[in-house]
């Protein structure tokens, strides 16, 4: 049985105090509640060993944004797969498409973050999609298999421990959204995919989220698709309310 998921991308938001004071305001607003879904909050690497602590493990499990492609060594600036699970993390973001366009993250770099994630006991959230041109050509099926190659050579047994998160990468930021038949076509597809590499049992238990411009007011449709199992929120997760509203769509 696949899980419904709602992660929280905080990006490059928050010093260390903000992002502390939101963490116990959110873990302070889901603690009475009962939940239908697992709740991630994916920091930046300096809030994980202080955010970590402060939630509740039961309602809330921590993540980071990124991690780096070489397990240790000369590589000034990198926080390594090791680093991030050592702060007491259960996930990380890995090919989120602000990664692909700005730090040129390819098929090849994405393959060993995801090896050296699951080697130290993180899940990857993996995440795919196309830009407006794509889409406008009708590409976006090419574009997207040919993204999940990064993890389509893992063994059926690691495959089963990624979350997949679609971004259609025209509706980030932009106000505009997939409607949810669109959300529905492309999640159903990438399924079917999943279906031919590793088999129907895995593709049924693999969550796939949607992360385009998800808010409160459209996430109970969004999430009423058969084949759309929660979100990757980005902006909306920066405030409580908004975070907690999307939460709700699964109730």
């Amino acid at each position: 049985m696949r899980k419904n998921i709602v992660a929280g991308n905080w990006k490059m938001n928050n010093t260390l105090q903000e992002g502390i004071a939101l963490a116990k305001e959110l873990n302070e607003a889901l603690a009475n509640e009962k939940q239908n879904c697992d709740v991630i909050i994916c920091t930046p690497f300096i809030h994980l060993a202080s955010v970590t602590p402060l939630v509740d493990p039961a309602k809330i499990a921590v993540g980071a944004e990124n991690c780096a492609d070489k397990a240790s060594g000369a590589y000034t600036g990198e926080i390594s797969a090791a680093m991030v699970a050592s702060t007491g993390a259960k996930y990380v973001i890995l090919g989120h498409s602000e990664r692909r366009a700005y730090y040129g993250e390819t098929v090849e770099t994405l393959k060993e973050k995801v090896k050296l994630a699951l080697a130290n006991g993180l899940t990857p959230i993996f995440c795919i999609g196309e830009v407006l041109e794509e889409r406008e050509a009708n590409k976006q099926n090419e574009v997207v298999l040919a993204q999940l190659a990064s993890v389509y050579d893992l063994s059926a047994e690691d495959f089963a421990k990624i979350v997949l998160a679609y971004e259609p990468v025209w509706a980030i930021g932009t106000g505009k959204t997939a409607s949810a038949a669109q959300a529905q076509e492309i999640h159903a597809y990438i399924r079917s995919t999943i279906v031919e590499k590793y088999g129907k049992e895995i593709a049924e238990n693999t969550s796939i989220l949607y992360g385009g411009s998800c808010k409160a007011s459209n996430a109970k449709e969004l999430f009423a698709n058969v084949d759309v199992d929660g979100g990757l929120i980005g902006g909306a997760a920066l405030n409580v309310a908004d975070f907690k509203g999307i939460i709700d769509a699964f109730n």
